[in-house]
């Protein structure tokens, strides 16, 4: 099988090896598409850029199946945010975009119903991103580099972007202030929004206890998650959520919102999944920060171990490939 992935996203599946992205290409889109050959499929991963259009385009016209993972793009906060340009978009190209693909890819049941509601007329595959696992470190590092140290650490780390609810865990965390932990927010700033954050945080008399350290590097990252207690992602929308899962994956128990799509955290023992509120968010905390270094590690632990079990790689590439497979039996013309 042939497949061409136009975002150059990261696919498991052996068969896949080698999709290299369109972007490190010199020249057109046919010239690229020249270097590549025809494939058997496209899995065009986003929606709305005009890059996307063309590669429905191209699809339609050369008669090659396409599956679209709409990666969040769809769920109802972000169809607000920005919702002008987006209400232009969807009436001149993507409604049209979306009606002409093969398959839509949602990567939680929850972006299956908000897929399912368009009324597109378009099947429908829930497949999770898969995660790869690491075994934690034998203890948590404190926040200030000793494994005596007084502090403890709850850790941020994605975009800060409106979308995160940083102002509500800022809230959250000066109502309950707990003794003897920090709270970090890393990662890239996106459209000015960590400074008012930092505003916020200022207002609330928090300087002291939350640190924002910027980006981490890829090979850091391990080392952000080794050195906190407590993972915290206090969202209002999420098709995944693949920070979460990365938490989970280094043995970190996990706080976040109803609006990742993570309602098993509790029922697994590996975390908090609460309202998005302030009111949410401060309840989970005053839980999450009035328990031992050792319950909180017995938490990261099982959820290390739901990771593996529901979201492993060779798994998720498996069910990809289904529906791959899937879409090509329904191209094939009747005998």
């Amino acid at each position: 099988m042939g497949l061409w992935a136009p975002d150059g996203s990261a696919v498991s599946s052996p068969i896949l090896a080698g999709v290299n992205s369109l972007s490190r290409l010199d020249g057109s889109f046919r010239e690229a598409i020249t270097a590549f050959g025809r494939p058997d499929i496209i899995h065009d991963n986003g929606i709305w850029r005009p890059f996307n259009n063309t590669v429905a385009r191209y699809a339609y016209r050369a008669g090659i199946p396409r599956v679209v993972s709409a990666r969040g793009m769809l769920e109802p906060w972000a169809i607000q945010h920005r919702a002008l340009k987006k209400k232009l978009a969807w009436n001149l190209y993507q409604r049209l975009d979306l009606r002409r693909a093969d398959c839509l890819h949602a990567t939680a049941e929850s972006e299956v119903t908000s897929l399912e509601s368009l009324g597109l007329n378009v099947p429908v595959r829930m497949v999770p991103n898969g995660i790869e696992s690491f075994e934690p470190q034998s203890a948590h590092r404190s926040a200030g580099g000793s494994m005596a140290g007084p502090l403890r650490k709850a850790l941020f780390l994605s975009r800060i972007h409106s979308k995160k609810g940083l102002p509500m865990l800022v809230e959250a965390w000066a109502r309950v202030r707990p003794l003897g932990w920090i709270l970090e927010i890393a990662g890239p700033d996106e459209d000015g929004h960590r400074a008012e954050v930092e505003q916020l945080v200022r207002k609330n008399g928090l300087g002291d206890v939350v640190r924002f350290p910027g980006p981490i590097d890829s090979d850091l990252k391990s080392e952000a998650y080794g050195s906190a207690e407590l993972f915290v992602l206090p969202t209002h929308s999420e098709n995944f959520g693949m920070v979460i899962g990365e938490a989970l994956a280094h043995g970190l128990p996990v706080l976040t919102t109803k609006g990742a799509p993570w309602p098993l955290l509790e029922p697994r023992g590996a975390g908090w999944w609460v309202d998005i509120s302030v009111d949410g968010i401060e309840a989970g905390l005053r839980q999450a920060t009035a328990c031992e270094p050792d319950t909180l590690a017995r938490m990261g632990a099982r959820g290390l171990e739901y990771v593996k079990r529901e979201f492993g790689l060779a798994r998720v590439s498996e069910q990809m490939l289904e529906v791959y497979e899937d879409v090509l039996k329904l191209r094939q013309p009747a005998a």
